[in-house]
């Protein structure tokens, strides 16, 4: 991933998660970016400005009264040359200080005068992350433009599980392209369906299907990294939504199809969501006790959401994903065809459903392309690649 000639802020706030910032700026540097670094006095607490120093090559700055820029107005020249100012980790504290504007430190001034994108990675206790206050400032900063990537779940410092941990840098680093207007999809709106979907049948009960939706997010993950603006309407699914991804939920494929003509207009529509054909004509207001008479479900089928999607005026680049689990070519060139779409992805249902690696063969108009058995990410990137090409 390249990042040459991109300048970033790299904000850093107390919390055991600042360790990690360390190897953020490391990467970054490695991606081509310039880095300086702003640290906030209880980030001092936890690893030293020399260590920032060390990996970016330049001087550390934490106080409002640096004299590095000769005028005491580094807050405002900061910014003025730079890409994006990323707060890696954000504290709770940091959060609060910046929903409500605060300018009482280097970087909370700095986020405050800035004229470049604003975007940070929360890192916190579990309790501390779902307080209602810290919901609360979230909202206000994502009506505010800001990004928030993650965080992810996890085993914390303090030994709880659940969601607070900041993202791995790694995972912090693939989704600037998407925050910097880089990559193959710049500056397009790519919308995403991912996961099974749930038909009821009673309060109780429902028919679905084992799609677990990890292709669906690493296509939404590789979107986002390629730059595009990332929607993900998904079936219900215990993932998390990859950093810069804008998800919906829902259950049934009649919401699926009503999220997803809300979502239009789009540049792209990728159906990965493995939707039910079929739902139950009159589901039960109670729960169905069970006897020993057989029970019969009249099922009716679901509206086919790609095929309205692609017959829209004005359609979108529309790719379709064909899980079968017999005579591949066959079936996948003939959805592709039926449907009249640019490109469709073909897979063995056995060999993928629920697995962390597929083989998979993408379809279209120049014949067929094998995609070597690899973990899903990777077939995802090699998608949107191939899409990206098609559209340019």
């Amino acid at each position: 991933m390249s990042l040459a000639g991109k300048k970033i802020i790299l904000g850093v706030t107390g919390g055991i998660a600042a360790y990690k910032a360390a190897e953020l700026c490391r990467l970054l540097i490695r991606a081509g970016a310039e880095v300086r670094v702003v640290m906030t006095v209880a980030a001092q607490q936890f690893v030293t400005p020399l260590t920032f120093q060390a990996l970016s090559g330049k001087p550390v700055l934490a106080s409002l009264w640096d004299a590095a820029s000769g005028d005491g107005m580094e807050h405002i020249h900061l910014s003025r040359d730079a890409d994006l100012l990323l707060v890696a980790p954000a504290s709770a504290d940091f959060l609060a200080r910046l929903a409500q504007g605060r300018a009482d430190d280097l970087l909370s001034t700095l986020c405050l005068a800035r004229t470049c994108g604003l975007a940070v990675a929360p890192a916190m206790n579990r309790e501390m992350w779902a307080a209602a206050p810290t919901r609360r400032n979230l909202e206000q900063l994502r009506a505010d433009g800001v990004s928030v990537l993650g965080p992810a779940a996890g085993e914390q410092a303090c030994g709880e599980i659940g969601l607070g941990r900041m993202l791995e840098p790694a995972d912090i680093l693939a989704a600037l392209p998407g925050l910097l207007g880089a990559g193959p999809l710049a500056g397009k709106r790519v919308l995403v369906t991912a996961g099974p979907t749930f038909e009821a049948i009673d309060p109780v009960r429902g028919l679905t299907n084992r799609s677990s939706g990890k292709m669906g997010y690493a296509v939404a993950q590789a979107a986002a990294e390629a730059g595009a603006a990332v929607c993900l309407v998904s079936g219900p699914s215990c993932l998390h939504a990859p950093a810069g991804v804008r998800r919906i939920d829902v259950q049934s494929a009649a919401e699926m199809r009503d999220a997803v003509l809300r979502e239009l207009p789009s540049d792209v529509f990728i159906a990965v969501a493995a939707v039910a054909d079929y739902r139950v004509d009159a589901v039960a207001t109670q729960k169905i006790k069970k006897n020993d008479a057989v029970l019969t479900l009249n099922l009716v089928p679901n509206p086919d959401i790609l095929t309205e999607v692609a017959a829209l005026p004005g359609a979108p680049f529309c790719v379709g994903f064909a899980a079968e689990t017999e005579r591949l070519a066959e079936h996948a060139e003939s959805k592709r065809l039926r449907k009249k779409l640019p490109l469709l992805v073909g897979n063995l249902a056995q060999d993928t459903l629920g697995q962390d690696s597929a083989e998979l063969v993408l379809f279209d108009d120049r014949g067929r392309h094998p995609l070597p058995r690899a973990d899903k990410l990777t077939q995802a990137r090699r998608l949107i690649r191939h899409l990206a090409a098609l559209l340019n």
